[in-house]
């Protein structure tokens, strides 16, 4: 399997890091991430809607506005590993002590609520998909990406997300101690040759980051080779200037 395309703008949010050098000095000296950092405010969100999202959502949601305030963008693909993970722990934790669901929990549990809230906040109705892929969610998006641009959408912007996984769930997911940081990286790509990605048959291995991030540290380092090791392939990208 093989993808290619041209980075046409970014935009990524998590504690401590909204704008574009904090990004750029994250990168440069590899940081760690903060989970007690606060999260900067939204700017492009709603209030009313920013209330209602979750923490990774409303992240996801911020990112994909700040794009479409500045870019053209003809559809939009929107990954998570977890989704609504806490929220929809909230709504189980509510039905085992027998105790009334939360309306807004109810309505904001399913996965494609975080690009349902993007169309509606951006007043667009842009062709939209969710996808969910185990720790590969971030790569089969951006398969889904390839085949939007296979039918004609040219610019698609692709936004990663979760928020932080609830303690609950830690015992059966103990690659979660390497990075429970609620984040969000959105990228607008176009077909092209900018990047180039092959997919070659491998064991995953634990990784600190992300895929989305792992990416982004490397567009933003300009390194022309790296790999980012996914559940059953190892994703082997090569960059090729802007």
């Amino acid at each position: 399997m093989k993808l290619a395309y041209s980075l046409v703008d970014w935009h990524a949010i998590a504690p401590g890091y909204n704008t574009a050098e904090q990004w750029q000095s994250w990168a440069q000296h590899a940081s760690a991430f903060d989970a007690t950092q606060p999260i900067a405010k939204p700017q492009f969100l709603p209030m009313m809607t920013a209330r209602r999202l979750s923490v990774g959502s409303r992240a996801a949601v911020e990112c994909g506005l700040a794009l479409l305030a500045r870019q053209t963008v003809d559809a939009v693909v929107f990954t998570s590993r977890h989704g609504e993970l806490e929220r929809n722990l909230r709504i189980l934790t509510a039905l085992a002590d027998q105790q009334p669901l939360s309306p807004t929990d109810f309505a904001m549990s399913v996965h494609n609520s975080a690009v349902g809230s993007l169309t509606i906040a951006a007043r667009q109705p842009l062709v939209s998909s969710s996808i969910s892929a185990g720790i590969d969610s971030f790569q089969q998006g951006l398969i889904e990406v390839a085949s939007l641009h296979q039918a004609g959408y040219q610019q698609v912007l692709l936004v990663d997300f979760d928020g932080s996984v609830p303690d609950y769930y830690h015992p059966w997911l103990p690659e979660t101690e390497l990075f429970n940081v609620p984040y969000a990286v959105a990228l607008l790509l176009r077909a092209g040759d900018q990047l180039r990605c092959a997919a070659q048959p491998g064991e995953a291995l634990a990784e600190a980051l992300p895929q989305s991030v792992q990416m982004l540290a490397a567009l933003l380092r300009n390194t022309p080779r790296f790999t980012i090791a996914g559940e059953r392939h190892q994703w082997r990208w090569e960059q090729h200037g802007g």
